[in-house]
């Protein structure tokens, strides 16, 4: 089936804006955030106006910056059909239109001359409008907030906006987020600050929204009286890589459940909102991580499970353990896989348990919500030669090869009856046209027009990290990782968890 063309866009351009990126050297900037700026200029979404100020205390000038970004992003490129994709390379003369708009301000985060040097840049933009990104280390959240502040950086009119975007960790456990939160609201408001996660920028996680309520199929079915459990999955087959030192204070709790794992949840479980704006989505989420059932230490503990990957051979290659990467304790108890069992305390989800799980250097790297359903009365087969009736499978592939797909049971040809499971659904690359995306364009974009509702506020920061306090609590309490070789699909016990409650985890693709 020949892919369709993406329909011609009535999407206005984003309003003039100077958008300053603190940790303008950093590797966020020059893989996803510039290279987002380029596909949204290539889809003409971004105006003129926009003014790009990359921030960080390294000497450099305009043209060597602009010149190491268009390096990067003329190696990087996604070429024609790489990864599924259509790939578009790069392209000089749309990089042409957009570098004259970058530049690169010298700067120390701590320095109240940096700030002074913003305001004249903002000045000089020709726009009033301003977007401070603080693609930085957490511990400059709140410092570099509260200098815009003093400076009046923060401060709106009626025909002026001044947002914050701050990414991910959004503290390190309750008591952090909350004083973090605390923090920020104290110079500026809610509406004001945009708290970013990259997967609500994927296409099939907003998808979600579109498929449970656009279409009238699901809604009779998504809830306890026909959904038996729901697995949530985020494999990666890469290990910690340079970030060492940041994993061995993280770990994989902290750094994938409270932010990545629980967003899919929420859009998974969500009550239908009353509009698809900012408030009636985010709010409705908030309510799903809300009613996370609050477990005792030890029931977090029987409840979850720890690993750590191992050294091993795959395909002759020699893979380190986790212990042997840079920057780590060799007698690190870290955790770079974790499951939790979960439950969700409301009339839809009494009951259903919901499975997490995520990994470094995996065997596969997949990023997938299963939703099995009741399997059907085995009383009418009783008589013949199948043995079990499979569940059937909702299946939400988010990355890579995205798409949905249903398993469910039909008769193989022959005489006998005999059962196998097959699968109906949609590869996104089969019906569109997937240009290269960072899954970050749309979030900036939002971001430029004013649109909260794929970030996060600050209720929702905080009642996922009192989710996740329990397990935080037995983990520190009860260090031991379960190990488990670096290539497999993770440690035992993982496969333990669910067995012990006659399930097993869905395969990933």
């Amino acid at each position: 089936m020949a892919a369709r063309k993406p329909k011609p866009s009535r999407t206005e351009k984003a309003p003039p804006v100077a958008l300053f990126l603190f940790g303008a050297h950093g590797d966020l900037v020059k893989r996803l955030l510039v290279p987002s700026l380029y596909n949204l200029t290539r889809d003409g979404l971004l105006g003129d106006a926009l003014r790009v100020i990359g921030v960080d205390h390294n000497t450099v000038s305009d043209e060597d910056y602009r010149n190491r970004l268009a390096d990067f992003m003329r190696e990087n490129r996604p070429k024609a059909k790489e990864g599924g994709h259509d790939g578009d390379g790069f392209d000089q003369q749309l990089w042409d239109g957009l570098a004259p708009r970058i530049s690169y301000l010298e700067g120390d985060f701590l320095d109240e001359g940096t700030y002074r040097q913003i305001a004249e840049r903002i000045k000089a933009s020709g726009t009033a409008n301003a977007i401070f990104y603080l693609a930085t280390a957490p511990r400059f959240f709140c410092d570099v907030v509260q200098r815009l502040a003093h400076a009046g950086l923060l401060e709106e009119g009626e025909d002026q906006f001044r947002r914050v975007i701050i990414e991910k960790p959004f503290g390190s456990d309750l008591r952090t987020a909350q004083e973090l939160n605390a923090r920020i609201l104290s110079v500026m408001d809610e509406k004001q600050i945009y708290r970013i996660d990259h997967y609500l920028g994927k296409e099939t996680v907003q998808n979600i929204l579109v498929s449970r309520f656009a279409n009238g199929l699901f809604e009779a079915f998504w809830n306890n009286h026909y959904v038996d459990h729901v697995q949530i999955t985020a494999a990666e087959t890469v290990g910690v890589e340079t970030r060492g030192n940041f994993y061995e204070i993280t770990g994989a709790l902290r750094d994938m459940v409270p932010n990545h794992l629980f967003q899919l949840l929420a859009m998974v479980a969500m009550e239908p909102p009353a509009a698809f704006d900012a408030d009636s989505v985010r709010s409705e989420k908030a309510k799903v991580i809300a009613a996370i059932r609050p477990q005792e230490v030890d029931e977090a503990l029987r409840n979850s499970v720890r690993g750590q990957y191992t050294a091993s051979e795959v395909d002759g290659k020699h893979l380190n353990g986790y212990r042997e990467e840079n920057r780590v304790a060799p007698d690190s108890t870290t955790e770079t896989y974790v499951a939790l069992k979960l439950w969700v305390d409301n009339w839809r989800w009494a009951g259903v348990p919901f499975y997490l799980r995520t990994g470094k250097r995996m065997g596969v790297r997949s990023t997938q919500i299963a939703i099995c359903f009741k399997p059907a009365p085995m009383s009418p087969f009783r008589d013949t030669q199948v043995e079990e009736l499979r569940p059937n499978y909702l299946i939400i592939q988010i990355q890579p090869d995205e798409g949905m797909w249903f398993d469910f049971q039909a008769k193989r040809p022959g005489t006998s009856l005999t059962l196998d499971n097959v699968g109906l659904g949609f590869a996104y690359a089969d019906f569109f046209t997937m240009r290269p995306s960072t899954g970050y364009e749309t979030l900036l974009y939002d971001c430029m027009t004013g649109d909260q509702t794929l970030f996060q506020r600050a209720d929702n920061i905080e009642n996922g990290w009192r989710a996740v306090h329990p397990f935080q609590e037995a983990f520190r309490d009860y260090p031991h990782v379960e190990p488990y070789a670096a290539g497999s699909g993770g440690p035992k016990a993982a496969d333990d968890l669910l067995a012990r409650d006659g399930r097993s985890w869905h395969s990933l693709k």
